[in-house]
């Protein structure tokens, strides 16, 4: 494949199309995590005791990271086919209808068990959005970059996914102080709703976007991959394996913003507002920590950063949630800061970089995708799992701890023996797969004299 350099870059613009459109894509879907935390279950499951609703309200958030590995294997498998954009263009579209039909969807009152398996459908379907975005929006900023600055201009990929968590937030904040009565009737609704604008706005902005130099080079030089998906299971299944252990460390950011928000709110005792606004400053701040994160990844290297998360991340789990069962709210809000806004966000700023660069450009799209949404499967039931684990008690938080500590070994474990990328050029990237290709190679025949 000739040199990506010879074409135009546009890392700029690549940057700021995956912060704008993971911001509207993620608003939709952390907007569920935060009804999930506060009125699902009220909702949805009435006819159970409070602990039980919140279960199953947990375990329908858990369901759409079920659905993000084939969403992933799907999209990446067109992303590697037909171009990054316009499987990046399915995905917000999808995203934007199922989120404003979920505030649509019938309650359980009037629709009886109808409603929850309503509500469980479209999640499935925003999970299956969510499991393409950020490995499309991240390969396709990571093939407009320079190979010295992939790691900055990707990391805007996670502050867009931060900047929708902070917008959800904020949005929720107004809808979680009405009166009971309104908050569940129709005040719930509003967030979803606004899902209308959101995707209008998202696909405006992606439609304005060139496809990467790389996937054009790579269509024509003819090395589109007839099922890419084959090729990264036959060709790459290590970095599969390490990608999805990487990634196993999101279920700090759902722990710390829906089963936090849940157990401090209805356990603890803690205001919901003065919870949501907590999150919020915290995820904030992230929007400046992961770049600067990203930043330092391209001057030392991927894996040092990362390691960072993941040791601090397994370390200060324990504090974190001690300070949470106190209520106190001053320390509540020092420790989320140092937990997310410093210590995850080592790991949030680099993933998308890290992981992207892990596959060969022919299938890099549905490999990171792979990867990054099996990982993601232990995150979107980290809320569940903790409240499964938590006993009764002040000291109840603690399998909850342990739990995290686990999920952080392995983690920085497979972080450990992945490739160091930073810096690479795209014929350095690709070799492993490359010389994977090489090695499968039937002999040529010898002919007969």
């Amino acid at each position: 494949m000739e040199q990506v350099t010879q074409r135009q870059k546009t890392p700029r613009k690549a940057a700021m199309a995956s912060l704008l459109g993971s911001t509207l894509e993620y608003y939709d879907f952390f907007i569920y995590g935060a009804a999930a935390a506060l009125v699902f279950n009220h909702l949805f499951f009435p006819d159970v005791s409070p602990a039980v609703g919140l279960i199953a309200s947990f375990a329908t958030f858990g369901v759409g990271y079920v659905a993000r590995p084939l969403g992933g294997l799907v999209f990446g498998h067109f992303g590697d086919r037909i171009g990054r954009k316009r499987a990046l263009l399915g995905c917000l579209v999808l995203m934007g209808v199922s989120s404003f039909l979920i505030g649509c969807l019938p309650t359980y009152d009037s629709a009886g068990v109808l409603a929850p398996i309503g509500l469980t459908i479209l999640r499935l379907l925003q999970g299956f959005s969510a499991g393409a975005e950020s490995a499309g929006a991240a390969t396709l900023t990571v093939e407009h970059s320079s190979n010295e600055r992939r790691g900055f201009f990707s990391s805007f990929l996670s502050v867009g996914i931060a900047a929708g968590n902070v917008l959800a937030t904020l949005v929720f904040i107004p809808v979680a102080a009405l009166p009971d009565e309104a908050l569940y009737s129709w005040g719930w609704r509003v967030p979803f709703w606004l899902s209308a604008v959101v995707v209008l706005i998202a696909y405006l902005v992606r439609t304005r976007l060139e496809e990467t130099p790389v996937f054009q080079e790579i269509a024509e030089d003819d090395e589109v991959r007839s099922l890419p998906a084959k090729d990264v299971l036959r060709y790459q299944p290590g970095s599969v394996v390490r990608v999805a252990g990487a990634t196993m460390l999101a279920m700090m950011q759902s722990l710390s913003t829906v089963f936090v928000l849940a157990y401090a709110t209805q356990e603890v005792g803690v205001e919901r507002s003065t919870m949501l606004i907590i999150s919020a400053v915290a995820v904030s701040l992230m929007m400046f920590t992961s770049p600067a994160a990203a930043h330092l990844s391209d001057r030392f290297g991927r894996r040092p950063v990362t390691l960072t998360a993941s040791i601090g991340c397994g370390v200060t789990i324990v504090p974190y949630l001690w300070i949470v069962s106190t209520g106190n709210v001053p320390g509540i809000a020092v420790m989320t800061i140092v937990f997310m806004a410093l210590l995850y966000a080592c790991r949030e700023g680099v993933w998308p970089a890290f992981y992207a660069e892990q596959f060969a450009a022919p299938v890099r799209y549905s490999g990171m995708a792979m990867g990054n949404q099996l990982g993601n499967v232990i995150a979107g039931f980290a809320p569940l799992i903790a409240t499964a684990l938590l006993w009764d008690g002040p000291l109840g938080w603690l399998p909850v701890a342990g739990f995290g500590v686990v999920v952080a070994i392995v983690s920085g474990t497979a972080v450990y023996f992945m490739r160091e990328t930073a810096g690479l050029s795209t014929e350095e990237l690709d070799a492993p797969y490359e010389q994977a290709r090489a090695a499968r190679r039937e002999p040529a025949a010898v002919p007969v004299a």
